[in-house]
């Protein structure tokens, strides 16, 4: 907790916000065009002499419903309510998700990323989209139902998707397929797609169920990457995962490092991309 800040931010606000925003009448007798303290104060329904110790650094750490209850009578921003709950040394609440909706810049971001397979997914592992270059290394996976287009599904059911590996790599990434589900669905507060996901997958996988019980918890951003291709070989990448503008949303990148075999393999790999219909 940052009190000073945290003072200094809470009296700007309110001093920017005038009354007529929050349906309060001006008046003529107002010597600054902002909310009185008492006005926060009974609007937010907390009391006027903490807003008065928030706003000289003096007070105890707020809570989260307190901040909250600040956030919406001052009228912040989503950017502004995150910086408010920072100072006051508190995550901010988690941001808009956008679900299975693919926003049109990111699909022409994927397009334009011709020489690096990428590809989209929400933060429970479906793939949402992918450029030509990852059909053409993963195949047409997002012409399949939502349900089985899950990576960790796929993983954990499909034996056809660990061939793409060497088998050494095999437990290194299941683990880290089963932690990195743990953070989102512990981030999501076990919501119904989070918990129906873990469910499936518990009774789908011996091997999952096992993973799952040890409670290991890793959010997976990068990592160095071997994949076995049927036809081009072996491949090493440099695999990056980046989060989109959307909370529940990461961009997969597969980036070939400078000066390997890779680079051509994924040069004779582009001319056998599948003929997939969508993206």
């Amino acid at each position: 907790m940052d009190r000073d800040k945290l003072a200094d931010f809470l009296r700007r606000s309110r001093e920017r916000l005038r009354p007529e925003q929050v349906g309060l009448p001006a008046g003529p007798r107002r010597r600054t065009p902002g909310l009185r303290r008492e006005e926060l104060a009974q609007l937010s329904g907390v009391s006027a002499d903490y807003v008065m110790r928030l706003e000289q650094a003096r007070s105890s750490q707020p809570s989260t419903q307190l901040l909250a209850a600040l956030a919406r009578t001052l009228r912040l921003s989503a950017d502004e309510r995150d910086h408010l709950y920072l100072l006051a040394g508190h995550r901010p609440p988690e941001g808009v998700r956008a679900g299975s909706a693919v926003r049109p810049a990111l699909r022409y971001l994927l397009d334009r990323l011709g020489d690096t397979p990428a590809q989209l997914l929400t933060d429970l592992g479906e793939l949402l989209a992918q450029n030509a270059l990852a059909e053409a290394l993963f195949g047409c996976v997002c012409l399949l139902e939502a349900d089985d287009r899950n990576i960790v599904w796929r993983w954990f059911t499909e034996p056809s998707v660990r061939a793409a590996y060497p088998p050494e790599q095999h437990d290194d990434l299941g683990r880290e397929r089963v932690a990195d589900l743990r953070a989102a669905a512990t981030r999501r507060g076990y919501d119904a797609a989070a918990t129906s996901l873990v469910d499936r997958l518990t009774a789908a996988s011996p091997e999952f169920a096992d993973l799952w019980q040890r409670h290991e918890v890793a959010v997976r951003r990068t990592s160095r990457l071997r994949i076995v291709h049927p036809v081009v070989g072996p491949l090493e990448f440099d695999f990056e995962m980046l989060h989109a503008q959307a909370e529940d949303q990461r961009l997969r990148l597969f980036v070939p490092p400078p000066g390997s075999g890779t680079v051509a393999a994924l040069e004779r790999l582009r001319t056998l991309a599948p003929a997939c219909t969508h993206r």
